[in-house]
């Protein structure tokens, strides 16, 4: 890469950050054995504005992986030193550092333009690195440094995906543990954040989130939403009829078998009207109508359908954009987060799922009563918050 990461960024919305993996090496060479030199740029709407170096290093495929590593003219020669012995086996501090000592990605020679020199982005960058070029039996290696420096980017990001001190000189996550995984998850969603709902600087310690009561349901938030209850509504319709007046058991898996176990004994009218909760949801998002759960089985569908629809944009990209095609985009499509944080007044139906809460469903109960909690017990899933609110007792069942 040229001096490009130095030029002034077309934009400084992160959400047309893209990033570029190079790796190139000779077809037979045994000097490649083991050791993989990536370089990663980072794209700001199709200009560079960052590059990185990743040295990829696979105990198994290399001889000597410490002397083949301390050859190498970056942070992975003065990482073989700490992880390696005079022998080449591992070190008894890397032996306990890391729960599966092995293979290691040394991530350094960071090269940022402003405003992206910040370190959530920086992490957001590392933490796509390790996503892709690792699995869980590696260590990964960055620099411990302090100031104000490039170098020093690298050891805020990883500070921030829970890399904890190896040596005076590096910094180490194993990726085998749960933590730097949900730090990771935490870094990417206030990224998010940042590019759905403002253009402060991206050197804050930005962590707005929306206003209750503000439209999170846009036009191809409301497409989205409306597809997965609708295909939430035909599962159940169907697993109903399957089902008939039969209990639903979760070993046999499907729809019914997810929710709260205390539900499972109920018989099929119940479950056609659980059925009908997710299409009456359905109707809302087609017909432009506020969309707000009526009742406690209106909030359990609600719940699946934000669930579904989020598994939709990850897994089923292409449906997704089949079904917003022609729809306004906006910053704010697709934040299931806060469409579970605003579309509802409270979260008290999943605390049916916490098995160490159960009989909190009981409105005679000390814990139900404390916490002014209505309409938890099955039977009353169906019962309107609001009288005046209620849906329509004419509109009857589909398939009836």
């Amino acid at each position: 890469m040229t001096d490009h990461a130095t030029r002034p960024p077309a934009t400084s919305d992160p959400s047309t950050l893209t990033l570029d993996f190079r790796h190139v090496h000779r077809l037979i060479d045994p000097a490649e054995d083991g050791v993989q030199a990536w370089q990663i740029l980072l794209l700001a709407a199709d200009e560079p504005v960052a590059r990185v170096r990743a040295t990829r290093c696979q105990y198994w495929k290399a001889h000597n992986l410490g002397e083949r590593m301390a050859d190498e003219r970056s942070l992975a020669s003065v990482a073989a030193r700490r992880l390696f012995d005079a022998d080449g086996q591992f070190s008894p501090e890397y032996e306990s550092s890391v729960d599966l000592p092995g293979n290691v990605l040394v991530i350094d020679d960071l090269h940022i333009a402003p405003p992206w020199n910040d370190p959530w982005v920086v992490a957001s960058l590392v933490s796509s690195i390790i996503d892709r070029l690792t699995d869980n039996q590696y260590a990964v290696i960055l620099p411990r440094l302090s100031g104000r420096t490039e170098a020093a980017l690298l050891t805020e990001s990883a500070v921030l995906l829970s890399a904890e001190p190896f040596s005076s000189e590096l910094l180490i996550i194993d990726t085998s543990l749960a933590a730097p995984e949900e730090a990771a998850h935490r870094v990417r969603h206030h990224l998010r954040s940042r590019a759905r709902y403002g253009d402060g600087p991206l050197g804050e310690d930005w962590d707005e989130e929306c206003d209750e009561g503000e439209e999170v349901l846009t036009a191809r938030t409301r497409a989205v939403l409306h597809l997965a209850l609708r295909e939430l509504a035909e599962q159940a319709w169907k697993e109903a009829d399957t089902l008939g007046e039969q209990p639903a058991q979760r070993s046999a898996g499907g729809l019914f078998g997810s929710l709260p176990r205390l539900t499972w004994h109920l018989d099929g009218t119940w479950r056609r009207q659980m059925a009908r909760a997710f299409d009456d949801l359905a109707t809302d998002c087609e017909t432009g109508a506020q969309v707000e759960p009526h009742s406690t089985g209106e909030e359990m569908a609600l719940h699946l359908g934000i669930a579904r629809a989020q598994d939709l944009t990850r897994n089923r990209p292409r449906l997704v954009q089949s079904t917003v095609v022609g729809l306004h985009e906006d910053r704010g499509d697709f934040d299931w987060e806060a469409c579970s944080d605003i579309l509802f007044q409270d979260h008290d139906v999943l605390m049916l799922f916490d098995h160490s809460l159960d009989g909190v469903e009981d409105a005679a109960g000390d814990l139900h009563q404390s916490m002014g909690m209505v309409n938890l017990a099955p039977q009353d899933w169906f019962v309107a918050f609001d009288p005046d609110q209620a849906r329509d007792p004419a509109r009857g069942f589909r398939n009836l």
